[in-house]
């Protein structure tokens, strides 16, 4: 229906986003705003990426590459120095990094480690903090915190020349958000000292987010701004710069049950999550709702146990040589 000028003369400033004027059927004197579609706020991204970790076993999969194969690696580091670098880059809230520090301290007891941080997301420091003020164990451990994009913190590297070098590096779930990404990988790799290693964790191209990105992009909303890649981008970059790797494939799974029950808040928060998108559920255009839903539950996507709707979140560390 096109507004007629009335509607266009009442037509309510935007609050962050576009609002559509629609005249209420029953009453023309009445007037209720439809808010179109936004990307997610930082804050907003924090709370529907909650929801995902709530209902998915993707810190369980990390747990079990950290079992598996993370003592080997860190068994490697340091080459018999006394202070060991470590750099995270995007980490968070920092659950992951103290899981690797325990590992690390394992395999290298007495040594001293200085663990930086990049991370840009002021929540996510603050909860890193916190959880450093309440973690034991953390005797001979410091931490600096630089709270900047990668793409920021290159950058002051290069300003300043302080080109710092690191025994172990890692980049879990975040090159999604990443602009240049092989020059990024590029630039981390040179921050590698002699027989260092270069950790990324990215989805695997078994998982249903492959299938969806590859597949059913259209059923996607363009306020999702993150880039759709796979272990199979990253690889391929790797060999582009001829440098060494190996990758390792766990399994993890999501439970996306309540993204198909109307009105449940943990179900909207993990749309939100899927389609980087605030309230899609309640501002996407109904067609293109279904077209998302109906993808999900595609068998390349999902799989149903116990009746429940299970997204295949399958992960590949990849594990790469100074």
């Amino acid at each position: 229906m096109e507004p007629t000028p009335e509607m266009k003369r009442n037509r309510l400033p935007s609050m962050n986003f576009e609002a559509e004027i629609l005249a209420d059927p029953h009453d023309n004197s009445e007037l209720y705003v439809i808010p179109s579609m936004r990307s997610l706020t930082a804050e907003e991204y924090v709370e529907a990426f909650q929801s995902f970790l709530d209902h998915s076993t993707e810190h369980q999969c990390m747990d079990e590459f950290n079992k598996e194969v993370m003592p080997h690696i860190m068994a490697g580091l340091g080459n018999g120095k006394s202070t060991i670098n470590i750099l995270g880059v995007g980490s968070g809230t920092g659950e992951q990094d103290l899981k690797m520090i325990q590992i690390l301290q394992a395999a290298h007891p007495g040594v001293l480690i200085n663990n930086e941080i990049i991370e840009p997301n002021p929540q996510h420091v603050a909860a890193y903090k916190e959880l450093v003020n309440r973690a034991p164990d953390l005797q001979g451990v410091s931490f600096t915190w630089h709270q900047l994009t990668s793409s920021e913190y290159e950058q002051q590297v290069k300003e300043k020349n302080t080109h710092k070098k690191f025994d172990f590096i890692h980049m879990i779930q975040m090159l999604y958000r990443v602009e240049d990404i092989p020059n990024t990988i590029k630039f981390f790799h040179s921050c590698l000292n002699h027989q260092g290693k270069l950790l990324i964790i990215i989805l695997s191209d078994s998982s249903g987010w492959a299938s969806l990105w590859k597949k059913y992009r259209h059923c996607l909303p363009s306020t999702d701004s993150g880039h759709y890649i796979t272990s199979d981008s990253i690889t391929a970059v790797l060999r582009k710069l001829s440098i060494k790797y190996h990758v390792y494939e766990f399994p993890s799974g999501w439970d996306i049950t309540e993204c198909f029950i109307e009105g449940d808040p943990a179900g909207g928060h993990m749309m939100d999550f899927l389609t980087g998108t605030k309230n899609f559920l309640g501002t996407a255009p109904a067609a293109l709702r279904s077209r998302l839903q109906e993808a999900l539950c595609q068998p390349e996507c999902s799989s149903r146990k116990d009746g429940r709707v299970i997204f295949c979140n399958n992960l590949s560390m990849i594990v790469v040589e100074s």
